[in-house]
């Protein structure tokens, strides 16, 4: 199948031609047709497999075929990475409709805020924001709703775990009844089927490749003690071949901690948190994406929130917490049929969370022995209970490298 089978409007084709695309994913070719029918859709998609252009492409071409001048979608997201890296891909596809949109999003001065009530005063197509800067937009009277005609919920599930589902309802509120609604998620817990529920109207559902990381990705660990990551970090960062990696950590001040340790060893990298500026997080992003900055150090809030294209390796400095969690952090490498290497470092106490993403993913990842000069290294063996072995780093519980 090819993206000229949707016979969409020419200048939509036209910026896709222009871009070089022309065959859908498995989750464009599932879900346009449900959209362009305007049916309702809830789709269960990871992060790399095209999942904003599978509705963004038919509302564009919607937007566009009927000469719509007021807004006419909303897109909730749960971050104001995702809001920006929304609207710049809406920029790139709809370049030649004249299709307009603005990212809505907090954090910024009040420059940024103004501009964006002007922006809503004047009316663009289409508003992709964060739920709780949208709501002070509404409760201000900037913004007018009531002509929208699309919803769509991004990172349904991530919006839900960073507790906005009273903003996403009250939201809903400002709409007409009478719209299409389109949710995406990437995972489908108990929570989003009941939100499901409340906003869609007979549904389609489809699923797409549901917790599992690309075949573009090779995936390995390295069992090691706490006092071991950062040398082993720093080894593994000196392989050149590496241009652009992400470092995950599981916690903000571990991400302030290996930036500066790194930056001290003349390795340049930069950290990736909530205490930013706007301005610094944007500058950060914008040489990220350039390829000017090599490295970037940060928690779980990136793992979906961008999407660039050549990440070489992405390493997991702690296990994260949440087996899903894994599939989104390593999902940043080998995207857009690219490939990729994801390591993970394994200590004596994650070994049962490592264990559970094997679980889920139905593979086991290999296991690498520490570097020579190392030292001993952890015993992988996750079913034993942490009870029984309160001294992990005891030499009964250590092999050698």
């Amino acid at each position: 199948m090819k993206f000229q089978d949707f016979n969409f409007v020419s200048q939509l084709q036209e910026g896709l031609d222009t871009m070089g695309f022309t065959k859908p994913t498995p989750i464009q070719q599932e879900a346009i047709p449900h959209i362009l029918a305007n049916k309702d859709l809830i789709a269960c998609a990871q992060t790399g497999t095209g999942k904003t252009a599978s509705y963004l492409l038919p509302l564009l071409h919607k937007i566009q075929e009927a000469g719509i001048s007021h807004t006419d979608t909303v897109i909730l997201s749960p971050t104001r990475e995702l809001a920006m890296q929304i609207d710049q891909q809406i920029m790139g596809l709809a370049y030649f409709t004249g299709c307009t949109s603005i990212a809505v999003y907090g954090g910024g001065d009040g420059f940024s805020y103004e501009q964006q009530k002007r922006s809503l005063t004047d009316g663009v197509n289409i508003v992709v924001a964060t739920p709780g800067r949208l709501i002070a937009h509404l409760t201000s009277g900037t913004v007018n709703l009531k002509k929208v005609k699309h919803l769509v919920l991004d990172e349904a599930d991530r919006m839900l775990d960073m507790g906005f589902y009273d903003d996403i309802v009250r939201i809903i509120s400002y709409l007409p009844a009478k719209r299409q609604n389109l949710l995406f998620s990437a995972t489908m817990p108990p929570k989003i089927r009941s939100l499901s529920k409340k906003i869609l109207h007979n549904p389609v559902e489809v699923n797409i490749a549901i917790s599992q990381p690309s075949e573009g990705i090779l995936q390995q660990a390295y069992l090691a003690f706490d006092d071991q990551k950062m040398a082993l970090l720093k080894l593994i960062l000196s392989n050149k071949s590496f241009k652009s990696v992400i470092v995950f950590a599981s916690r903000k001040e571990t991400v302030k901690k290996l930036n500066s340790a790194l930056n001290r060893a003349n390795i340049s990298s930069e950290a990736f948190h909530s205490d930013l500026e706007q301005e610094d997080r944007e500058d950060i992003m914008v040489r990220f994406r350039g390829k000017s900055l090599p490295i970037l150090v940060g928690t779980d809030v990136i793992s979906r929130g961008i999407d660039v294209v050549g990440i070489d390796l992405v390493v997991n400095y702690d296990v994260p917490p949440d087996p899903e969690d894994y599939i989104h952090r390593i999902g940043r490498t080998a995207r857009a049929e690219t490939t990729g290497t994801a390591i993970t470092f394994i200590n004596d106490k994650d070994q049962q969370k490592f264990a559970r993403i094997e679980t889920l993913i139905a593979k086991e990842i290999p296991k690498l022995p520490l570097p020579e000069g190392f030292g001993d290294a952890p015993v992988y063996n996750p079913k034993a209970k942490k009870a029984f072995n309160p001294k992990w780093k005891n030499k009964n519980f250590r092999k050698k490298a």
